[in-house]
């Protein structure tokens, strides 16, 4: 706009450094490895939906890929075998490829037996064979997680959807020693710096970093017991 009415240059300049409105940013959901093994175990793998249902909430786990991304996904998408991986389109247009363990590897075999053999239909079709929608895919975890409850009582106190098991892979790898760097390659971020937020979201962290730091009022060093205390415990 200043370039096109110089004469509010000034004007556009004072708007420009209006900050930016505050909100209560709380802390990310993830789930825990308990969380995880609860809530894979609740799909019925006697049906074809609960089949479906268990690929995907393993797939989403595993990848960290975005619902839209999930979604997205076509059979010839997947390469199993050596150096298996997904291959997804995110925001920006922007292909990326993430590799697979082999809990996922079985897991996708056995589903990719059931779907259509032509590469472009869905990984996750719809009952009607269609592509899923946001919506569905949010249906299917409420549900699972009313599911999963009976077994994991802490899955009550937590609002699970789709984004949550995008946070609880960067939890995992985070939890690994996995560089934010490579975190945010793995999930499609823009930027490291976006991956920041779950390094408050770990209190693991927080307490191995505390450990590591003196206490206060006390002398840096290794103790060394003294000779009264070395023979009452040789006493005991």
């Amino acid at each position: 706009m200043s370039f096109q009415e110089p004469a509010h240059a000034d004007l556009c300049r004072r708007i420009l450094a209006i900050p930016n409105k505050r909100y209560q940013r709380r802390l990310i959901e993830y789930l825990t490895p308990e969380e995880i093994d609860a809530f894979l175990a609740a799909p019925d793998g006697k049906t074809w939906i609960g089949r479906r249902d268990q690929a995907l909430l393993l797939m989403g786990i595993e990848t960290g890929l975005r619902v839209s991304e999930l979604i997205g996904l076509r059979r010839h998408d997947v390469v199993l075998g050596s150096g298996a991986h997904v291959r997804c389109q995110g925001k920006g247009r922007k292909e990326r490829c993430t590799p697979l363990r082999r809990e996922a590897i079985a897991v996708l075999a056995k589903w990719l037996r059931e779907c259509p053999t032509e590469p472009t239909t869905p990984l996750f079709p719809s009952s009607r064979g269609g592509p899923m929608s946001r919506d569905a895919v949010e249906r299917l975890i409420a549900r699972h997680q009313r599911t999963a409850q009976r077994c994991c009582p802490s899955l009550k106190r937590k609002n699970v959807t789709p984004h949550v098991l995008r946070h609880s892979t960067a939890m995992k790898l985070l939890q690994h020693g996995v560089d934010r760097t490579v975190i945010a390659l793995w999930l499609g971020h823009e930027s490291p710096e976006t991956t920041k937020m779950y390094l408050h979201a770990d209190l693991k962290l927080m307490e191995e970093a505390l450990s590591k730091t003196t206490p206060l009022g006390v002398k840096p060093g290794r103790f060394r017991p003294d000779d009264k205390l070395l023979a009452f415990l040789e006493d005991l």
